[in-house]
Protein backbone atom coordinates (compact mmCIF):
# COMPACT_ATOMS: atom_id res chain seq x y z
CA UNK A 1 0.00 0.00 0.00
CA UNK A 2 1.25 3.49 -0.89
CA UNK A 3 0.05 6.94 0.01
CA UNK A 4 1.14 10.48 -0.89
CA UNK A 5 2.09 9.27 -4.35
CA UNK A 6 1.09 12.75 -5.54
CA UNK A 7 -0.01 15.81 -3.53
CA UNK A 8 -3.65 15.37 -4.59
CA UNK A 9 -3.66 12.00 -2.82
CA UNK A 10 -3.44 13.75 0.56
CA UNK A 11 -5.89 16.62 0.93
CA UNK A 12 -6.32 18.45 4.24
CA UNK A 13 -8.95 21.08 4.96
CA UNK A 14 -8.49 23.00 8.21
CA UNK A 15 -11.68 23.96 10.02
CA UNK A 16 -11.60 26.92 12.37
CA UNK A 17 -13.89 28.83 14.68
CA UNK A 18 -12.78 32.44 14.68
CA UNK A 19 -14.80 35.64 15.08
CA UNK A 20 -14.51 37.64 11.85
CA UNK A 21 -15.43 41.31 11.66
CA UNK A 22 -15.33 44.28 9.27
CA UNK A 23 -12.62 45.94 11.34
CA UNK A 24 -9.55 44.83 13.20
CA UNK A 25 -5.75 44.93 12.97
CA UNK A 26 -5.49 41.52 11.25
CA UNK A 27 -6.62 40.35 7.82
CA UNK A 28 -7.68 36.70 7.84
CA UNK A 29 -7.10 34.56 4.73
CA UNK A 30 -8.04 31.08 3.63
CA UNK A 31 -4.88 29.71 2.01
CA UNK A 32 -4.69 26.82 -0.45
CA UNK A 33 -1.20 25.42 -0.92
CA UNK A 34 0.26 22.50 -2.86
CA UNK A 35 3.70 20.94 -2.46
CA UNK A 36 5.08 23.72 -0.27
CA UNK A 37 5.51 24.20 3.48
CA UNK A 38 3.47 26.66 5.50
CA UNK A 39 6.71 28.47 6.36
CA UNK A 40 7.46 28.79 2.66
CA UNK A 41 4.02 30.28 2.03
CA UNK A 42 4.49 32.56 5.04
CA UNK A 43 7.69 33.97 3.51
CA UNK A 44 6.11 34.40 0.06
CA UNK A 45 2.99 36.10 1.42
CA UNK A 46 5.16 38.45 3.48
CA UNK A 47 7.19 39.44 0.41
CA UNK A 48 4.06 40.01 -1.67
CA UNK A 49 2.46 42.13 1.04
CA UNK A 50 5.62 44.02 1.98
CA UNK A 51 5.46 43.03 5.66
CA UNK A 52 7.77 41.20 8.04
CA UNK A 53 7.48 37.41 7.95
CA UNK A 54 6.46 37.48 11.62
CA UNK A 55 3.40 39.54 10.60
CA UNK A 56 1.98 36.53 8.72
CA UNK A 57 0.71 34.02 11.28
CA UNK A 58 -0.28 30.42 10.52
CA UNK A 59 -1.80 28.65 13.55
CA UNK A 60 -0.48 25.26 12.38
CA UNK A 61 2.18 23.76 10.13
CA UNK A 62 0.83 21.10 7.80
CA UNK A 63 2.20 18.56 5.35
CA UNK A 64 4.31 19.80 2.47
CA UNK A 65 3.56 16.90 0.12
CA UNK A 66 -0.17 17.52 0.14
CA UNK A 67 -2.94 19.81 -0.98
CA UNK A 68 -3.81 21.85 2.07
CA UNK A 69 -6.48 24.44 2.82
CA UNK A 70 -5.58 26.33 5.96
CA UNK A 71 -5.77 29.81 7.41
CA UNK A 72 -3.46 32.73 8.09
CA UNK A 73 -3.77 36.09 9.79
CA UNK A 74 -1.80 39.07 8.44
CA UNK A 75 -1.10 42.16 10.47
CA UNK A 76 -2.32 45.14 8.43
CA UNK A 77 -4.26 45.26 5.20
CA UNK A 78 -4.12 43.17 2.06
CA UNK A 79 -5.88 42.43 -1.22
CA UNK A 80 -8.96 40.24 -1.54
CA UNK A 81 -6.92 37.68 -3.49
CA UNK A 82 -3.25 36.84 -3.30
CA UNK A 83 -1.35 34.19 -5.25
CA UNK A 84 2.21 32.98 -5.67
CA UNK A 85 4.30 29.93 -6.38
CA UNK A 86 2.46 27.00 -4.80
CA UNK A 87 -0.32 28.94 -3.07
CA UNK A 88 -3.32 31.20 -3.38
CA UNK A 89 -5.08 33.09 -0.58
CA UNK A 90 -8.63 34.43 -0.29
CA UNK A 91 -9.52 37.25 2.11
CA UNK A 92 -12.24 36.23 4.59
CA UNK A 93 -12.51 39.19 6.95
CA UNK A 94 -10.72 40.92 9.75
CA UNK A 95 -9.88 39.93 13.31
CA UNK A 96 -8.85 41.56 16.55
CA UNK A 97 -5.96 39.13 17.06
CA UNK A 98 -3.88 36.59 15.13
CA UNK A 99 -5.03 33.02 14.76
CA UNK A 100 -3.83 30.46 17.32
CA UNK A 101 -3.91 26.64 17.40
CA UNK A 102 -6.91 26.85 19.72
CA UNK A 103 -8.95 28.34 16.84
CA UNK A 104 -8.62 25.08 14.90
CA UNK A 105 -11.45 22.71 15.74
CA UNK A 106 -10.70 19.88 13.31
CA UNK A 107 -9.05 18.83 10.07
CA UNK A 108 -10.92 17.08 7.26
CA UNK A 109 -8.85 14.60 5.23
CA UNK A 110 -9.33 13.00 1.85
CA UNK A 111 -6.74 10.25 1.42
CA UNK A 112 -6.02 8.09 -1.61
CA UNK A 113 -4.37 4.75 -0.81
CA UNK A 114 -2.78 3.11 -3.83
CA UNK A 115 -1.03 0.03 -5.19
CA UNK A 116 -3.13 -2.54 -3.35
CA UNK A 117 -4.32 -6.01 -4.36
CA UNK A 118 -7.98 -6.80 -3.76
CA UNK A 119 -7.23 -8.71 -0.52
CA UNK A 120 -5.42 -5.71 0.97
CA UNK A 121 -8.29 -3.40 0.05
CA UNK A 122 -10.68 -5.66 1.93
CA UNK A 123 -8.37 -5.77 4.94
CA UNK A 124 -8.06 -1.96 5.00
CA UNK A 125 -11.84 -1.60 4.88
CA UNK A 126 -12.23 -4.01 7.80
CA UNK A 127 -9.56 -2.21 9.83
CA UNK A 128 -11.19 1.16 9.13
CA UNK A 129 -14.46 -0.11 10.59
CA UNK A 130 -12.65 -1.33 13.74
CA UNK A 131 -10.67 1.90 14.17
CA UNK A 132 -13.82 3.96 13.67
CA UNK A 133 -15.55 1.91 16.37
CA UNK A 134 -12.76 1.55 18.95
CA UNK A 135 -10.30 4.36 18.19
CA UNK A 136 -6.52 4.07 18.34
CA UNK A 137 -3.78 5.51 20.54
CA UNK A 138 -3.37 9.21 19.83
CA UNK A 139 0.39 9.15 19.29
CA UNK A 140 2.34 12.03 17.83
CA UNK A 141 3.56 10.94 14.39
CA UNK A 142 6.71 11.50 12.34
CA UNK A 143 5.89 15.11 11.44
CA UNK A 144 6.61 16.00 15.05
CA UNK A 145 10.09 14.50 15.01
CA UNK A 146 11.93 16.02 12.09
CA UNK A 147 14.51 17.48 14.49
CA UNK A 148 15.53 14.06 15.82
CA UNK A 149 18.65 12.38 14.44
CA UNK A 150 18.75 8.56 14.67
CA UNK A 151 21.41 7.40 17.12
CA UNK A 152 21.85 10.85 18.67
CA UNK A 153 20.45 12.38 21.85
CA UNK A 154 17.61 14.83 21.05
CA UNK A 155 18.54 18.50 21.31
CA UNK A 156 15.54 19.00 23.60
CA UNK A 157 16.94 16.46 26.04
CA UNK A 158 20.33 18.19 26.08
CA UNK A 159 18.61 21.49 26.82
CA UNK A 160 16.71 20.00 29.75
CA UNK A 161 19.97 18.49 31.03
CA UNK A 162 21.42 22.03 30.88
CA UNK A 163 24.06 20.87 28.42
CA UNK A 164 24.35 24.06 26.37
CA UNK A 165 27.49 22.96 24.53
CA UNK A 166 25.94 19.61 23.63
CA UNK A 167 22.78 21.30 22.37
CA UNK A 168 24.83 23.75 20.30
CA UNK A 169 26.99 20.98 18.90
CA UNK A 170 23.85 19.11 17.83
CA UNK A 171 22.36 22.27 16.28
CA UNK A 172 25.50 23.00 14.28
CA UNK A 173 26.61 19.47 13.34
CA UNK A 174 23.67 17.02 13.27
CA UNK A 175 21.73 16.66 10.01
CA UNK A 176 17.97 16.72 10.32
CA UNK A 177 15.24 15.56 7.97
CA UNK A 178 14.65 18.28 5.42
CA UNK A 179 18.11 19.84 5.65
CA UNK A 180 19.11 20.98 2.14
CA UNK A 181 22.42 19.75 0.72
CA UNK A 182 24.37 22.98 1.50
CA UNK A 183 23.31 22.77 5.16
CA UNK A 184 24.34 19.11 5.37
CA UNK A 185 27.73 19.99 3.88
CA UNK A 186 28.17 22.79 6.37
CA UNK A 187 27.25 20.59 9.33
CA UNK A 188 29.78 17.96 8.29
CA UNK A 189 32.44 20.68 8.12
CA UNK A 190 31.40 22.09 11.52
CA UNK A 191 31.67 18.64 13.12
CA UNK A 192 35.20 18.21 11.74
CA UNK A 193 36.35 21.69 12.85
CA UNK A 194 34.48 22.12 16.13
CA UNK A 195 35.98 24.96 18.14
CA UNK A 196 37.66 26.67 15.15
CA UNK A 197 34.92 29.25 15.07
CA UNK A 198 36.49 31.47 12.41
CA UNK A 199 36.64 28.64 9.85
CA UNK A 200 33.21 27.32 10.80
CA UNK A 201 31.76 30.83 10.51
CA UNK A 202 33.23 31.27 7.01
CA UNK A 203 31.69 27.94 5.96
CA UNK A 204 28.19 28.77 7.27
CA UNK A 205 25.42 29.33 4.70
CA UNK A 206 24.45 32.93 4.02
CA UNK A 207 22.11 34.17 5.31
CA UNK A 208 21.40 31.85 8.22
CA UNK A 209 20.95 31.79 11.96
CA UNK A 210 24.12 29.70 12.09
CA UNK A 211 26.13 32.84 11.38
CA UNK A 212 24.53 34.77 14.25
CA UNK A 213 25.40 31.98 16.68
CA UNK A 214 28.92 31.58 15.29
CA UNK A 215 29.58 35.31 15.41
CA UNK A 216 29.09 35.18 19.16
CA UNK A 217 31.23 32.04 19.55
CA UNK A 218 33.97 33.57 17.41
CA UNK A 219 33.97 36.70 19.57
CA UNK A 220 33.95 34.67 22.80
CA UNK A 221 36.45 31.81 22.39
CA UNK A 222 37.60 29.60 25.22
CA UNK A 223 34.67 27.22 25.60
CA UNK A 224 33.22 28.67 28.81
CA UNK A 225 29.85 27.27 29.83
CA UNK A 226 28.31 30.74 30.12
CA UNK A 227 29.31 31.55 26.54
CA UNK A 228 27.77 28.37 25.20
CA UNK A 229 24.58 29.20 27.05
CA UNK A 230 24.42 32.70 25.59
CA UNK A 231 25.14 31.37 22.11
CA UNK A 232 22.38 28.78 22.47
CA UNK A 233 19.92 31.55 23.25
CA UNK A 234 20.77 33.13 19.90
CA UNK A 235 19.24 30.15 18.09
CA UNK A 236 15.89 31.11 16.59
CA UNK A 237 13.19 30.88 19.25
CA UNK A 238 10.92 28.90 16.91
CA UNK A 239 13.62 26.26 16.43
CA UNK A 240 14.33 25.98 20.15
CA UNK A 241 10.62 25.46 20.70
CA UNK A 242 10.53 22.75 18.03
CA UNK A 243 13.43 20.91 19.69
CA UNK A 244 11.73 20.99 23.09
CA UNK A 245 8.35 19.93 21.73
CA UNK A 246 9.86 17.04 19.77
CA UNK A 247 11.45 15.60 22.90
CA UNK A 248 8.34 16.23 24.99
CA UNK A 249 6.26 14.43 22.34
CA UNK A 250 8.67 11.49 22.38
CA UNK A 251 8.23 11.20 26.15
CA UNK A 252 4.43 11.46 25.77
CA UNK A 253 4.35 8.67 23.19
CA UNK A 254 6.39 6.39 25.44
CA UNK A 255 4.14 7.20 28.39
CA UNK A 256 0.96 6.48 26.42
CA UNK A 257 2.37 3.21 25.10
CA UNK A 258 3.51 1.99 28.53
CA UNK A 259 0.24 2.99 30.16
CA UNK A 260 -1.79 1.09 27.56
CA UNK A 261 0.31 -2.05 27.96
CA UNK A 262 -0.02 -1.80 31.75
CA UNK A 263 -3.81 -1.44 31.53
CA UNK A 264 -4.66 -3.66 28.56
CA UNK A 265 -1.72 -6.01 28.07
CA UNK A 266 0.60 -6.61 25.15
CA UNK A 267 -0.75 -5.45 21.81
CA UNK A 268 -1.28 -7.71 18.80
CA UNK A 269 0.48 -5.21 16.53
CA UNK A 270 2.80 -2.22 16.58
CA UNK A 271 3.50 0.78 14.38
CA UNK A 272 6.78 2.61 14.01
CA UNK A 273 7.10 6.27 14.95
CA UNK A 274 10.47 8.03 15.13
CA UNK A 275 12.28 4.70 15.23
CA UNK A 276 10.19 3.30 18.11
CA UNK A 277 7.64 0.50 18.03
CA UNK A 278 4.36 1.59 19.62
CA UNK A 279 1.43 -0.72 20.41
CA UNK A 280 -1.90 -0.59 18.59
CA UNK A 281 -4.96 -2.70 19.39
CA UNK A 282 -7.75 -4.21 17.33
CA UNK A 283 -10.19 -3.28 20.08
CA UNK A 284 -9.96 -2.11 23.67
CA UNK A 285 -11.83 -3.30 26.76
CA UNK A 286 -14.74 -1.29 28.06
CA UNK A 287 -12.91 -0.82 31.35
CA UNK A 288 -10.50 1.62 29.67
CA UNK A 289 -11.84 5.16 30.02
CA UNK A 290 -12.03 6.52 26.45
CA UNK A 291 -11.80 10.10 27.74
CA UNK A 292 -8.57 9.69 29.69
CA UNK A 293 -6.00 12.40 28.92
CA UNK A 294 -2.28 12.37 29.68
CA UNK A 295 -0.59 15.65 30.67
CA UNK A 296 2.23 16.77 28.41
CA UNK A 297 5.43 16.13 30.39
CA UNK A 298 6.74 19.31 32.02
CA UNK A 299 7.92 20.29 35.48
CA UNK A 300 4.44 21.38 36.59
CA UNK A 301 2.47 18.45 35.18
CA UNK A 302 0.28 16.64 37.73
CA UNK A 303 -0.43 12.93 37.30
CA UNK A 304 -3.27 12.22 39.71
CA UNK A 305 -3.61 8.62 38.57
CA UNK A 306 -0.99 6.63 40.57
CA UNK A 307 -0.60 4.06 37.78
CA UNK A 308 0.08 6.77 35.23
CA UNK A 309 2.41 8.62 37.61
CA UNK A 310 4.45 5.43 38.02
CA UNK A 311 4.68 5.02 34.22
CA UNK A 312 5.87 8.62 33.79
CA UNK A 313 8.47 8.21 36.53
CA UNK A 314 9.77 5.06 34.84
CA UNK A 315 9.94 6.67 31.40
CA UNK A 316 11.82 9.67 32.78
CA UNK A 317 14.16 7.55 34.91
CA UNK A 318 15.25 5.67 31.80
CA UNK A 319 16.24 9.04 30.35
CA UNK A 320 18.12 10.03 33.51
CA UNK A 321 15.50 12.66 34.30
CA UNK A 322 12.82 13.46 36.86
CA UNK A 323 9.69 15.56 36.45
CA UNK A 324 11.38 18.58 38.02
CA UNK A 325 14.02 18.50 35.26
CA UNK A 326 11.44 19.21 32.57
CA UNK A 327 12.01 22.94 32.49
CA UNK A 328 14.31 24.63 29.98
CA UNK A 329 16.25 26.51 32.63
CA UNK A 330 19.13 27.50 30.33
CA UNK A 331 16.80 29.19 27.83
CA UNK A 332 15.26 32.63 28.10
CA UNK A 333 12.43 32.52 25.57
CA UNK A 334 11.50 28.91 24.81
CA UNK A 335 9.43 26.61 26.97
CA UNK A 336 7.84 23.19 27.14
CA UNK A 337 4.12 23.65 26.46
CA UNK A 338 1.57 22.71 29.08
CA UNK A 339 -1.74 20.95 28.70
CA UNK A 340 -3.16 17.47 28.17
CA UNK A 341 -3.55 15.19 25.18
CA UNK A 342 -6.29 12.61 24.87
CA UNK A 343 -4.95 9.07 25.09
CA UNK A 344 -7.30 7.83 22.36
CA UNK A 345 -7.99 9.16 18.88
CA UNK A 346 -11.51 8.70 17.52
CA UNK A 347 -12.34 9.25 13.87
CA UNK A 348 -15.29 11.39 12.85
CA UNK A 349 -17.34 10.80 9.70
CA UNK A 350 -14.94 8.13 8.46
CA UNK A 351 -15.82 6.39 5.21
CA UNK A 352 -14.21 4.60 2.28
CA UNK A 353 -15.30 4.82 -1.34
CA UNK A 354 -15.71 1.64 -3.40
CA UNK A 355 -12.28 0.49 -4.62
CA UNK A 356 -11.26 1.51 -8.13
CA UNK A 357 -8.58 0.41 -10.60
CA UNK A 358 -5.37 2.27 -9.79
CA UNK A 359 -4.48 4.61 -12.66
CA UNK A 360 -0.90 4.91 -11.38
CA UNK A 361 -0.24 1.21 -10.72
CA UNK A 362 -1.84 -1.00 -13.40
CA UNK A 363 -3.43 -4.19 -12.11
CA UNK A 364 -3.76 -2.80 -8.58
CA UNK A 365 -6.53 -0.98 -6.72
CA UNK A 366 -6.89 2.38 -5.03
CA UNK A 367 -9.17 3.35 -2.16
CA UNK A 368 -10.27 6.86 -1.18
CA UNK A 369 -10.84 7.53 2.52
CA UNK A 370 -12.49 10.58 4.06
CA UNK A 371 -12.31 11.32 7.77
CA UNK A 372 -12.21 14.19 10.23
CA UNK A 373 -9.71 14.37 13.09
CA UNK A 374 -9.45 16.76 16.03
CA UNK A 375 -6.62 19.26 15.86
CA UNK A 376 -3.22 17.90 16.74
CA UNK A 377 -3.97 14.36 15.54
CA UNK A 378 -2.35 12.72 12.54
CA UNK A 379 -3.95 11.12 9.50
CA UNK A 380 -0.63 9.42 8.73
CA UNK A 381 -0.98 7.61 12.07
CA UNK A 382 -4.41 6.35 11.01
CA UNK A 383 -2.93 5.06 7.74
CA UNK A 384 -0.19 3.21 9.64
CA UNK A 385 -2.78 1.64 11.93
CA UNK A 386 -4.91 0.55 8.97
CA UNK A 387 -1.88 -1.14 7.43
CA UNK A 388 -1.12 -3.28 10.51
Amino acid sequence: MRYKVQPEDFVVEERIQFPLAHRGPFAVYRVRKRGVTALGVQARMARRLGVAQSDVVFPALKDKEAVVVQHAAVRGTGPTHLAGNGFEAEFLGRGSRPLTPADIVANRFTLVLRDMPAAEVERIQERLALVARHGLPNYFDEQRFGSLTPGEEPIGKRILQRDAEGALRAYLTQSFAGDPAPVRTFKTFAAAHWGDWERVFEAAPRPSNFRSVLTYLRDHPGGEAAHYRKALNLVTRRLLGIYLVAYQSLLWNRTAARYLVARVGEAPATIEVAGERLPVYRELPGSLDPDVAIPLPNHRAVYANPEMAAVVAQVLAEEGLALNDLKARILKNAYLPKGKRGLMLFLQDASASPPEPDDRFPGQHKLTLTLTLPRGSYATLVIKALAT
